[in-house]
């Protein structure tokens, strides 16, 4: 199914965030369990519910968003070969070590510079899709995938420092 064709939004890479979640509320008003009385109907709309938030978190995030699309065209195929770009993996790694030894100030200039990361990638894969390059598609996708679980590393790492912090405060 094309998560995109249920939100009523273009097949593209590029997605209008707030489009999205407008687009979330409206399905989640239609297909809301608690407003059927009927229990087959209601069954229907908890899978549909389902359904529509599992679109909407696969639309969500550039990572997912992009395997969604290689789905769609049948080239997600090779998304778990490992990354072989070496300057891509040092440049990770040098990241990570970052982050091990960030302190909560470090953290925001991490996140920006994660940020533009993925943003340059991101553009890079919305090129290789357009043009139908499948094999540099893939391979975007896989760092999109990495990077975005750094992202989620550097959110736990933040939500750490802040309970520290606030347990700090009843020592």
């Amino acid at each position: 199914m094309n998560f995109f064709d249920l939100f009523n939004l273009p097949t593209d890479f590029d997605l209008d965030q707030n489009a999205l979640d407008n687009q979330l509320r409206v399905l989640q008003s239609l297909h809301h369990p608690d407003v059927q009385t009927d229990r087959a109907v209601q069954a229907k709309a908890e899978q549909m519910s389902a359904l529509i938030n599992h679109a909407y978190q696969t639309l969500k995030f550039p990572d997912s968003r992009a395997v969604h699309l290689l789905e769609l065209v049948g080239q997600a195929y090779d998304l778990s070969q490992s990354i072989r770009d070496l300057d891509f993996l040092d440049l990770a790694m040098d990241l990570r070590i970052e982050l091990d030894e960030a302190s909560a100030l470090d953290l925001p200039i991490l996140i920006e510079k994660l940020k533009l990361w993925i943003n340059d990638i991101s553009k890079q894969f919305h090129q290789a899709y357009k043009q139908q390059d499948w094999q540099t598609a893939v391979v975007l996708t896989q760092k999109l995938k990495f990077l975005l679980k750094i992202d989620k590393d550097i959110a736990k790492k933040m939500n750490e420092l802040a309970k520290l912090n606030d347990d700090d405060l009843y020592v």
